[in-house]
């Protein structure tokens, strides 16, 4: 019975028919068939923008973002699939906050779906820190088939894990 890292806290059922596509190697075909379409972000800049065009048009009066970037560490340091940051220094008589996203590099050559909800997951954090009902009202609200692509997301990272990439 393989551990199941990226899904606990789901009901056993569930777990179970994931046991049993990952028993019949079948998870990564059933997530292929959903999910066909891989994204064009490779770059951090082309990151970057990807993440300025969501920000734009759904949050628009938060704070700037001053970094975007793939992060090659980030999933085994940080046990994250993205990170948002605000680093505060003094700038003369002044504190400049300066924000980043990082988003693990897995998802580097992932479906697009699922980079666009590590997006929108972390673009949510900028109005709500804790993941709460509004951080999840957000989210939605920014992807409405955001749920759905949170547990497509972990699937994926299942399936992953499973072939040992």
């Amino acid at each position: 019975m393989p551990a199941l890292k990226y899904l606990t806290g789901y009901p056993e059922p569930l777990l179970q028919q994931v046991r049993q596509l990952l028993a019949d190697d079948r998870l990564g075909t059933v997530l292929q068939r959903r999910y066909p379409d891989l994204h064009e972000v490779r770059s951090d800049r082309q990151l970057y923008d990807y993440t300025r065009e969501l920000k734009d048009r759904f949050l628009r009066q938060s704070v700037p973002l001053n970094k975007v970037c793939y992060d090659n560490r980030l999933e085994v340091v940080k046990h994250a699939l993205g990170t948002h940051t605000a680093v505060s220094r003094v700038q003369g008589g002044r504190l400049k906050a300066s924000r980043e996203i990082r988003v693990a590099s897995v998802f580097r050559q992932a479906p697009a779906a699922f980079l666009r909800m590590i997006v929108v997951h972390e673009l949510a954090h900028l109005k709500e820190a804790e993941h709460n009902k509004a951080f999840y009202q957000l989210c939605q609200h920014m992807e409405p088939d955001y749920m759905q692509l949170e547990f497509d997301t972990r699937l994926y990272l299942t399936e992953l894990a499973h072939r040992g990439d």
